[in-house]
């Protein structure tokens, strides 16, 4: 039950990525709040910074509410000109940073953008080579260079094999590849011979059958591909085979893209290759 409307702001002086993510985990804790979001990325001059001042004061004013401000801004004089304004900053740097400059016996670097940049370009590389990676080898394409890969996420179609791999490529750097598990697939009872090869790599992805009714119903409505009975075969024959040739696998109903990939990286122990 939505209580009441307000404004959160996210201001950074580069991309506002981090920002954003770490507000948001936290706001996620509280119920009954609908948030209005503004986000200012580059707010990196002293006018810009007043221009979001005014922004913040006429919401404030319009609301009868201080709005929420989370901020990575890294120039002390922008970041004094938005704290004059009617609101709550919540500044991560200076919430963090001191204490471990104190524990390091360091002076932090105060340069922007490090989290998001190019500054690890071995790092960045990495993830361009894992998504490229991803998109040549999605929906069983290039079978043959499978063994390239860090994991082969199987399952019938439609069960998020795609977006899954697409995350871990950009979120991790790991170069994920995806079989579908088909109709032909279920008349001979066996593990596609395709896969044969990468069976310690292989990771099952299920699903309720109503989830994937209605998931189906939205790709091609009222079809026999995503009549319920069918959804209910196709979940039931791959759990079978999972267990069969003792595929690890999850059921990925109730959770999102982020859990089913931390997930799969633990359960498989394979370790994040890159930050950022």
């Amino acid at each position: 039950m939505i209580n009441q409307k307000r404004t959160v702001f996210y201001l950074s002086d580069r991309t506002g990525i981090t920002a954003e993510t770490l507000g948001h985990s936290l706001l996620t804790q509280f119920d009954g709040i609908e948030w209005e979001t503004v986000n200012v990325p580059f707010l990196d001059d002293i006018e810009k910074a007043h221009c979001v001042t005014r922004q913040i004061n006429e919401i404030a004013g319009r609301e009868g509410h201080k709005p929420l401000v989370f901020s990575t801004l890294l120039n002390p004089e922008i970041l004094e000109v938005i704290k004059q304004a009617n609101c709550r900053v919540f500044d991560f740097f200076e919430a963090f940073i001191c204490p471990i400059e104190e524990e390091l016996h360091l002076p932090f670097a105060r340069m922007a953008g490090r989290s998001h940049g190019l500054q690890h370009h071995l790092s960045y590389f990495k993830r361009i080579a894992a998504v490229n990676y991803v998109l040549a080898h999605d929906d069983g394409v290039n079978p043959k260079n499978f063994d390239e890969a860090d994991i082969v996420l199987i399952g019938v179609s439609r069960s998020g094999k795609t977006p899954t791999c697409l995350y871990l490529g950009l979120q991790y750097g790991i170069a994920a590849a995806n079989y579908p598990l088909t109709q032909d697939d279920m008349q001979v009872m066996q593990l596609p011979k395709v896969l044969q090869n990468s069976r310690a790599k292989l990771f099952g992805l299920t699903l309720s059958a109503a989830q994937l009714h209605f998931i189906r119903q939205e790709r091609r409505p009222n079809s026999a591909y995503a009549s319920l009975v069918q959804c209910q075969r196709e979940i039931q024959w791959q759990e079978w085979l999972f267990h069969q040739f003792n595929v690890p696998y999850l059921d990925t109903t109730r959770i999102s893209i982020e859990e089913i990939s931390a997930t799969i990286l633990n359960r498989c122990g394979l370790r994040r290759q890159l930050y950022g």
